[in-house]
């Protein structure tokens, strides 16, 4: 059996075109058990997995206590906001408290950047990355990548135009890595205070136009502006935001070509993106949902055949 070069899932950087092409036929075929009647396959009968969320989640969190459930594996989910982290206690010691109960995988999201990767040198267990402050969210990458595969027939040869707060993103960098592994070109589109200065140095370009963003590429990427992480304002008003960078049905259907338009969610609708595109058959939103689930199957189980 083929395996992935890697024993955690930290950041797409850590991992070769070969792991994403397994990770990606792993994942066609857990699609196919998905959309059976009977959803599940007792693959991780014997696998524990500890889900330690340490920021807000819904999607993220849903999507991967589904895709263990799918597998069979035996969950358990630990909110910190209701945790002993609030009483002071290290993330070292609460991880390993955790797997004092003998798990064997841990799937983490942290505000601080390198959180997952820390841990993945100080504790015996698998570690998968849901997302380290701004730095990394591999699994979402992943799935914005195999969404792009299924609706194009590939990734390789692609323009994909990221648009929207870049600097606070750690979906665009994940996406960014996912994407010029297997081929495709990037630009990003955004305010210029939203677009990070070292972003040229990972061969992408900057277009500031949307317009001229759009008439170039195959696929739009939306983001939303985070605003949780901004510590002031970026840009004059929302409402100016929405006007120079806001992806509307009007611009969509003016443009000579069909494009495909994603979403990471959560949207706001109306800033980054009106009800209509987010709604339209050129939205490849809710598949990238159910393909979130397919994909964090493939990573969970072959990470977990590496611990057997």
């Amino acid at each position: 059996m083929k395996e992935l070069s890697v024993n955690h899932l930290l950041g797409i950087k850590y991992i070769t075109k070969q792991d994403i092409d397994l990770i990606f036929e792993t994942a066609d075929h857990f699609k196919e058990v998905i959309n059976r009647p009977i959803k599940k396959v007792p693959s991780l009968r014997d696998i524990t997995i500890a889900n330690i969320f340490f920021e807000n989640s819904t999607r993220t969190k849903l999507s991967f206590e589904l895709a263990q459930k799918r597998l069979s594996a035996d969950v358990i989910s630990f909110s910190a906001a209701q945790s002993s982290v609030k009483k002071g206690e290290t993330l070292i010691d609460t991880v390993n408290n955790i797997l004092s109960m003998k798990v064997d995988m841990v799937v983490m999201r942290h505000s601080n950047p390198g959180a997952a990767h820390f841990l993945s040198k100080n504790v015996k267990a698998s570690i998968i990355n849901a997302g380290d402050g701004a730095h990394a969210h591999p699994t979402q990458g992943l799935l914005d990548s195999f969404t792009i595969r299924e609706k194009l027939g590939e990734v390789a040869g692609k323009k994909v135009v990221i648009v929207g707060d870049i600097l606070h993103s750690r979906v665009a960098l994940s996406n960014i890595y996912a994407l010029q592994l297997q081929g495709a070109e990037v630009r990003v589109c955004g305010p210029k205070t939203l677009i990070p200065r070292y972003i040229e140095s990972l061969g992408v370009k900057v277009e500031s136009n949307l317009r001229k963003a759009l008439e170039w590429c195959d696929v739009a990427n939306m983001l939303r502006v985070q605003n949780e992480r901004l510590d002031f304002s970026y840009f004059p008003s929302t409402r100016e935001y929405s006007q120079q960078f806001g992806l509307t049905k009007e611009i969509l259907d003016s443009l000579d070509k069909e494009i495909v338009v994603m979403h990471p969610g959560p949207i706001n609708r109306g800033v980054e993106i009106t009800s209509d595109v987010a709604d339209s058959g050129q939205s490849v939103i809710l598949d990238q949902v159910e393909n979130g689930v397919a994909v964090r199957m493939a990573v969970i189980y072959l990470l977990a055949s590496k611990i057997k």
